[in-house]
């Protein structure tokens, strides 16, 4: 029952900060870009990187049939994709609206915990690898020219990493308590998804 609670906590907590997030600027970090330790922050600091993060987690807790393999499908696809942009960005892949599909990455991945819309293991992982995509190409753009680049990057990647557990955790956690937490944690995910897209209109 703690941990339950415990969970409900962290969750409410999450959600409590998305508008305040939604004012900040995705991904900022100042620009600055030196090594592992700089990487694996660098997540943990822009709301929209964050939100999708938990929420690919969320989703792969709430949406599982069973815990294996169903609960990885969604994160390892979305890491691995990630990894993909990010060495397309660092050598000047160049692909069109990457931000608004980081917002629209945030949308969907929000509809999808609300809704804990079920889909098979290799159809979750390429929904979600499309938006990583992006997300790892602005990466890698923000790294081009870095001298330490691979570090700062592999950074990310565990920091990545770690935002899934931390999302499947809240999410296996919460599967049979209150149906609402979930769901309000989607739709602020969501909202914040809507609230980034209508500021780049």
């Amino acid at each position: 029952m703690s941990r339950i609670r415990s969970a409900r906590v962290a969750l409410l907590s999450f959600v409590s900060a998305l508008p305040l997030a939604a004012l900040a600027h995705t991904g900022v970090d100042g620009g600055v870009h030196h090594g592992f330790a700089t990487g694996f922050l660098h997540p943990l600091t822009g709301a929209d990187h964050l939100a999708a993060m938990l929420a690919v987690g969320l989703w792969s807790a709430l949406a599982a049939r069973r815990a294996w393999p169903d609960l990885l499908w969604a994160p390892l696809g979305f890491a691995a994709m990630l990894l993909a942009g990010a060495l397309a960005g660092l050598a000047g892949v160049q692909l069109p609206g990457v931000e608004p599909m980081i917002a629209a990455s945030l949308l969907v991945l929000g509809l999808l915990v609300l809704t804990r819309w079920r889909l098979p293991g290799f159809a979750a992982a390429a929904l979600v690898g499309v938006f990583a995509v992006f997300h790892g190409v602005a990466h890698g753009h923000e790294l081009a020219g870095a001298p330490d680049a691979a570090l700062t990057l592999a950074g990310m990647l565990g920091a990545t990493l770690l935002l899934h557990l931390g999302g499947i955790a809240l999410g296996w956690a919460l599967r049979h308590a209150n149906a609402w937490l979930p769901r309000i944690a989607g739709a602020g995910v969501a909202l914040l998804g809507a609230a980034l897209l209508t500021r780049m209109a």
